[in-house]
């Protein structure tokens, strides 16, 4: 059977390509995708273990594959397209603080809470020249919008995420998050739940530049 291989960010650097075509024994379970990959490109495997995820959901090793599936290798996420509605969105655009505010505002809400993430100047000890945002687009917006309807159910909040990709400068905006709800606990803790979890289960990945090179960043600092 075949199957369809998409890498990301450092992996895809790591191989050379970002989508291929495998060729598997029928009933083969995503370890034995994985086998595959990393023997003709063992780049990948050297930060540690990989994620994978089938038809845009994470999935474990011994997960079967069928013909025609999609296997993405996720790197470790830092956290374009629009995605499906205005309050969530991963763009090549600038975001706007006014349209995440206007996403989440309703009269029923007394407190809105927003976190603003922007390119910083240093990092590492490092002066930073730009970031460059990557996405896993369509998977990335699914996951927002999980991460999203169960905040604002557990919180009784209403949740935008935005988030930019492509190359950003110093003092860019890269993410804009809010939360809005009845009355301020219940803001914050959603609106800190949000960015937490987006940062560390969506598919969007940087590179940093700095005079030295560049690299991709993998933890979440």
């Amino acid at each position: 059977m075949r199957i369809d291989v998409r890498l990301f960010a450092s992996y895809r650097d790591a191989a050379g390509v970002s989508r291929f075509e495998l060729e598997l024994a029928p009933g083969a379970a995503v370890r034995d995708a994985l086998a595959a990959i990393v023997g003709k490109h063992p780049g990948i495997a050297r930060g540690g273990r990989v994620l994978t995820a089938r038809n845009r959901e994470y999935v474990d090793a011994d997960s079967q594959l069928a013909e025609g599936d999609e296997l993405a290798l996720i790197p470790p996420v830092s956290g374009g397209v629009t995605a499906r509605e205005d309050r969530i969105q991963v763009t090549d655009t600038r975001l706007s603080i006014d349209a995440v505010l206007d996403a989440v505002q309703a009269p029923e809400h007394g407190g809105i809470v927003v976190f603003i993430g922007t390119v910083r100047e240093r990092n590492r000890g490092q002066r930073v020249t730009r970031l460059d945002y990557e996405a896993y687009p369509e998977m990335a917006a699914a996951k927002m919008h999980e991460i999203a309807a169960r905040l604002e159910s557990r919180h009784g909040a209403r949740i935008a995420m935005h988030h930019r990709v492509g190359e950003l400068d110093v003092g860019e905006m890269a993410v804009i998050v809010a939360a809005a709800a009845a009355h301020r606990d219940a803001a914050f803790a959603a609106a800190r739940a949000a960015i937490d979890e987006l940062k560390s289960v969506v598919p969007i990945w940087k590179k940093e530049h700095t005079d030295d090179g560049s690299v991709w960043i993998e933890d979440h600092a």
